[in-house]
């Protein structure tokens, strides 16, 4: 005889559960009782606008719990394909692959003679080659010619299993979107507190989010989602809205007022109060999240201080704004006499011959794409470039403590500062501004500082001035003041070692000059908008979850869910499992 595992429901609806239990389910399904160790969710949205599913579950049946013999898997609609389905137990391949019938809209594997024992273990992998009329049309107002999908990975009702589950889902798109195309939806009832996922490229060349949780649990309903441009599949394989035959088996047409039914009536009726929260939520949250790039897991609680970063990657860490962080750059390596301004505005640079050893890869990577000449491409080369700084730094950061980093950080910062402002003399107050260029930029408040401190005496330019000021290298061709190291004041010298000045420059001009550079970056090379700049580098690092509309409603593996996942895309995988 079979068991049967029937889906979970709300605590409300308890005692409902309590007066029907006898009702719904046999006597030996009560007896079941089991662990679900891990589970790993594959979701692939394929080129023909199919959607492919793999699940690896790991159980621990419990010592007094009936043996496991059949696992219920619900699928996101009808419309899948059972000899496209594929399984195994332990490695061994299962043949029993049918319509469940306990389910309305999924499938049964039939575990035969390797069904789980009390005490035991065992490993159940089940592929879902090709599930069809998955993805929808977008119905949002912030984004045009988009597709969207949801997604609710199977789950048990919470009398049969006990524990958590370590999860991972991973939701892959199509081969050809950029990384700042896609966008996610927050998941819902994540059981983590950040709901950003991990952004990457897989061996196939697949944008993939990924989401984990050591804690979830084998009874979560968790609904994930998507959206990305419908150019990257067919026409034909979206649909306008969801028709409820997508998501109702056609022999379960009769209406039972059951326990499922009793679900989805109180989740219909919280509908309302979801699609408000879910929008609030959303936009809100987007509007604040759009300009933090920073990864979430950087901000996972390590111990002790991350020493040697450089002032650039100091700054990632601090999330100070783009324009700046490139500003920084450009500083560095036309101090390390790697490129000269060729023109402020728009800002164009010639890359030294042969290039300077001792290089960054970041600053490499910045020469490279600045020297790219169509706008659009260099603009989406330096995006890449802070990403992949972005990705560097986090990797460095893995362990320690990004408060007390930041915060060792912000004294380095404010010691540059000091050493300027306490320097006697215009010459020494220049030098050390030099030296600590990098450093005084971690100030949030740079630019009035700046100005402050060398408005109203001379300031003595260093060296590499006219290799970032095309103005003044035309019309000073050589120093006349050196303040380096055992120089005089009064001393010339043409080493590209030293710091020279000009007599009597101002030092409103010179802050200026330091000041307009960031500005002059934004207009010129990031077309005056770094917020979306910036968003489209945040859409990678710490991607923002794009609002859910409220213009569709779908449902998935049994009645239970049919109002749980309404949304501009609605295919939802959901169902009671484990008989």
């Amino acid at each position: 005889m079979k068991r049967h595992v029937l889906l979970n429901a709300l605590l409300c609806f308890s005692l409902i559960l309590a007066l029907t239990a006898g009702l719904t389910g046999s006597a030996s399904a009560q007896s079941y009782y089991f662990k679900v160790d891990s589970l790993k969710v594959d979701v692939i949205i394929q080129q023909n606008g199919t959607m492919s599913i793999d699940y690896t579950y790991v159980f621990t049946n419990t010592a007094n719990g009936a043996p496991i013999e059949f696992v219920d898997i619900g699928t996101p609609t009808t419309q899948y394909t059972l000899s496209k389905i594929t399984a195994d137990i332990n490695g061994k391949a299962i043949s029993h692959i049918k319509k469940s019938s306990e389910i309305s809209v999924g499938i049964e594997v039939g575990l035969g003679s390797n069904a789980i024992q009390p005490g035991k273990k065992g490993i159940v992998h089940v592929n879902i080659g090709e599930v069809k009329s998955v993805l929808f049309k977008y119905t949002g107002t912030d984004r045009t010619d988009y597709v969207s999908f949801n997604f609710m990975p199977n789950y048990f009702g919470s009398q049969y299993v006990t524990g958590s589950t370590d999860m991972t889902l991973t939701i892959r798109y199509p081969k050809g979107i950029q990384e700042s195309e896609p966008v996610f939806y927050a998941p819902q009832g994540w059981p983590s507190g950040d709901v950003s996922p991990e952004v990457g490229v897989d061996e196939n060349d697949r944008v993939y989010y990924t989401w984990h949780s050591a804690s979830a649990s084998p009874a979560g309903q968790y609904t994930f989602g998507g959206a990305f441009p419908a150019k990257y599949v067919p026409a034909d394989a979206v649909l306008e809205k969801p028709s409820s035959s997508l998501f109702t088996s056609s022999d379960n047409s009769s209406f039972s007022f059951d326990f499922e039914t009793l679900f989805g009536m109180g989740c219909c009726a919280l509908m309302p109060l979801f699609m408000i929260w879910s929008v609030y939520e959303s936009v809100v949250g987007s509007r604040k999240r759009r300009m933090q790039y920073l990864p979430p897991k950087i901000s996972v609680e390590g111990h002790g201080i991350k020493r040697g970063l450089t002032a650039v990657q100091a700054a990632v860490i601090m999330e100070q704004p783009v324009e700046k962080i490139f500003t920084m750059i450009l500083f560095g390596v036309i101090k390390k006499n790697a490129v000269t301004v060729t023109n402020r505005d728009p800002l164009t640079i010639e890359p030294a011959v042969p290039m300077p050893a001792g290089l960054y890869p970041y600053e490499t990577e910045f020469i490279q794409a600045m020297m790219t000449l169509d706008p659009k491409e260099r603009k989406t080369a330096l995006q890449k470039v802070f990403v992949g700084l972005i990705r560097t730094t986090t990797e460095q950061m893995k362990g320690f403590s990004l408060k007390e980093t930041v915060a060792y950080y912000k004294d380095i910062m404010e010691r540059a500062w000091a050493q300027v402002e306490s320097a006697g003399t215009p010459e020494v107050k220049s030098q050390k501004f030099d030296e600590t260029l990098e450093w005084t930029m971690l100030d949030k408040n740079f630019d009035d500082h700046t100005r402050t401190v060398f408005t109203g005496g001379p300031v003595f330019v260093p060296t590499w001035w006219g290799r970032y000021d095309p103005v003044y290298r035309h019309s000073h061709s050589s120093p006349i003041m050196n303040y380096g190291p055992g120089a005089s004041s009064s001393s010339s010298s043409s080493s590209s070692g030293g710091s020279f000045s000009m007599p009597n420059l101002p030092g409103s001009d010179f802050a200026a000059g330091v000041v307009n550079g960031i500005t002059g970056f934004s207009a010129g090379v990031l077309g005056g908008d770094p917020g979306a700049f910036t968003s489209a580098i945040t859409n990678v690092t710490n991607p923002i979850p794009v609002t859910r509309s409220s213009g569709h409603s779908g449902g998935g593996g049994g009645r239970s869910c049919a109002c749980a996942c309404a949304c501009a895309g609605c295919a939802c995988a959901c169902a009671g499992g484990g008989r």
